[in-house]
């Protein structure tokens, strides 16, 4: 995912063998790793709430096309870029700072069939080496969590963004419920957390020169999605244990009892 404090970021998704990794729960899964296809990784590369419909929903929201160049900030091993460049057509260039994320997503896209729709970059969400007024749309899903500077994260959104392009984001914002108890699955400790509340998320990107299409609240069904993913338990082949090791599960407990307890809540939004 995308940081400022990025060595320690990058530390903490980052581990040895994360393709080999998800070739051993493919397999486990009954499906062939050379034949995979983007719903079969949906509960690994799927990062974030919700899961593939959060995915889907966020670019129907965002409105995107066959036509539309997307920018995804902190997108991981490239799920939801694989995801959108197959259902909608788009082309997407995936920016993460965590160097094994990338070698997994490059080949994971090349298996599917879509290295023609989705590419794969190293680097901080913070400073895109990219010219100006290089996307139609940026897009983040659970990246803005890990970045102290949410002004400068929009402001270098807005830098890429061609003219009438759009933001498009999926993001854990503070409630009011009190602190998180951590770990949770963006974060070991506090000091890489900087969860905002949502108007103050909602003033920063306005303050850099957005314009609000949409906002919607879907921490209900943010919950519902944790509770459900509880009851089946932990045998899953695929699931978050293989990005966060087998650890994963008190992460994922943490969250559930916040979005329970209103410590976070869950926003989609899409701002011009």
């Amino acid at each position: 995912m995308a940081s400022s404090p990025g060595s320690a970021v990058a530390a903490h998704y980052g581990r040895p063998g994360i393709l080999e990794s998800i070739d051993a729960g493919l397999v486990a899964a009954g499906i062939s790793p050379e034949s995979v296809r983007p719903d079969d990784l949906a509960p690994v590369d799927q990062f974030h709430t919700r899961g593939r419909e959060a995915t889907l929903d966020l670019a129907r929201l965002a409105g995107i096309t066959g036509r539309d160049e997307v920018l995804d900030l902190g997108g991981g091993i490239g799920g939801p870029a694989r995801m959108a460049a197959a259902a909608f057509g788009c082309r997407v260039t995936v920016l993460d700072l965590t160097p094994e994320f990338r070698g997994a997503g490059e080949e994971l896209t090349r298996r599917m069939g879509l290295s023609d729709r989705v590419s794969f970059r190293v680097g901080d969400a913070l400073q895109p080496p990219f010219l100006p007024a290089s996307f139609d749309v940026v897009w983040t899903q659970h990246s803005s969590m890990n970045i102290p500077d949410k002004s400068g994260l929009y402001a270098a959104a807005r830098r890429v963004l061609r003219p009438g392009g759009r933001l498009a984001i999926h993001e854990i914002v503070a409630g009011a419920g009190g602190p998180i108890e951590f770990p949770v699955p963006w974060a070991p400790r506090p000091e890489l957390s900087f969860l905002l509340p949502a108007e103050e998320l909602r003033s920063a990107i306005r303050e850099a020169g957005f314009r609000e299409l949409a906002w919607v609240d879907v921490t209900a069904a943010s919950l519902a999605w944790a509770e459900a993913r509880a009851a089946r338990g932990p045998t899953e082949p695929l699931g978050p244990h293989v990005l966060l090791g087998e650890g994963a599960r008190v992460p994922f407990a943490n969250l559930r009892r916040g979005l329970a307890e209103d410590r976070v809540r869950v926003i989609e939004a899409v701002f011009e």
